[in-house]
């Protein structure tokens, strides 16, 4: 990956953006594509469009990838200026304990920490007990809920105070992984495409509320109709101490981005897609999906607009932590893969099974 493509990610994982409040990344991910995009759109939900377009057909296929992050929103303020929050997304509560945190408001970034009773304060038995999200507050410092709201607001969006950690053999970390690197994936397709255009239509989609309602891809589905949608996601990588390789399938970092068969990929993509990493040399796992895939694609394929569903997934360890881990390897490789698919499709595509 070229150092450009390098940096836009890292500038795009450290942005603070839990759903519902994706402006940040979304703003950096359209001063990208203006760069390789013909057209470059956004809407009241949100989500983000890049936009090729072909001369002679009306076949359209769109790359999704979400661009929201889990994080936490401030639902009170007390007398003694700590502020009490609630999860935006799916958390493992063990995860924020202690942990630094940054508060988006309108008066600037806030800092703070996530405050718990000491262990050593604790009963016996209460040390044993799972820790939950009611039974911990953010301190950002406040005397009193005067100062504190001098400062932020309820409703306040919250993400964990980390960043980009680049570890040997292009393995990074980072809190958003899931799932900035799929809207990445979207646009370094573009990209990859611009300069040597396909036949179809194509669109990137930085997508927004995967994460709670799948708001962002059933408006895309509605607003832009394509004929396929590539849903580009995280999958969960077995390759660490303990994985269950029997019942969560073999999936390694490094080892491929991953192609999903079942009812949320249509048929024809899929065999399209595992044609294209053929012809590329590229290996790319398998990943049987019998019922939804927990990806946009499962609203792409229920909004009721007739389109192809299809999903390529990017292998990751430690899925809604702060310390998320992925092969930039994969990355790479899942973007021309898509390319590869997209430049393969005729002008007059079908996708019927």
């Amino acid at each position: 990956m070229h150092q450009d493509q390098r940096d836009f990610l890292r500038k795009l994982l450290n942005a603070p953006g839990p759903s519902g409040f994706e402006s940040i990344p979304a703003a950096i991910w359209r001063e990208e594509a203006a760069k390789y995009a013909d057209t470059v759109e956004h809407d009241v939900i949100g989500n983000s469009y890049a936009l090729l377009n072909a001369t002679e057909s009306k076949v359209s296929v769109a790359i999704v990838g979400h661009i929201d992050e889990i994080g936490l929103l401030i639902t009170r303020i007390d007398d003694n200026g700590f502020l009490w929050f609630e999860k935006v997304g799916g958390w493992d509560d063990q995860v924020v304990v202690g942990s630094r945190v940054r508060i988006v408001s309108q008066n600037g970034h806030v800092q703070g920490v996530i405050g718990k009773k000491a262990a050593h304060l604790l009963k016996p038995s209460d040390r044993e007990k799972i820790t939950t999200t009611d039974q911990l507050w953010i301190d950002i410092g406040a005397k009193d809920r005067a100062a504190a709201q001098e400062r932020v607001e309820i409703g306040d969006p919250v993400v964990l105070d980390t960043t980009t950690l680049e570890l040997p053999d292009d393995l990074w970390s980072s809190r958003s992984l899931d799932n900035r690197t799929g809207a990445f994936v979207a646009l370094e397709t573009v990209r990859l495409l611009a300069n040597d255009r396909p036949k179809v239509n194509v669109i990137a989609g930085a997508v927004t509320q995967e994460e709670i309602t799948f708001a962002g891809a059933i408006g895309l589905s509605n607003q832009k109709r394509p004929d396929v949608g590539i849903a580009v996601d995280v999958t969960h990588a077995t390759d660490y101490p303990g994985a269950d390789k029997i019942s969560d399938r073999e999936i390694a970092l490094g080892g491929g981005p991953t192609i999903a068969r079942g009812a949320s990929a249509n048929e024809v993509v899929f065999r399209g897609l595992q044609a294209a990493a053929k012809r590329l040399n590229m290996n790319a796992p398998v990943e049987a999906l019998p019922r939804n895939s927990g990806t946009d694609a499962d609203a792409l394929r229920s909004a009721g607009m007739n389109i192809a569903p299809g999903v390529v997934s990017i292998p990751c360890r430690y899925m809604h932590s702060p310390s998320e881990m992925v092969s930039l390897a994969d990355v790479e490789n899942a973007a021309k893969l898509i390319a590869e698919f997209i430049r393969s499709l005729p002008r007059d595509a079908n996708f019927r099974p």
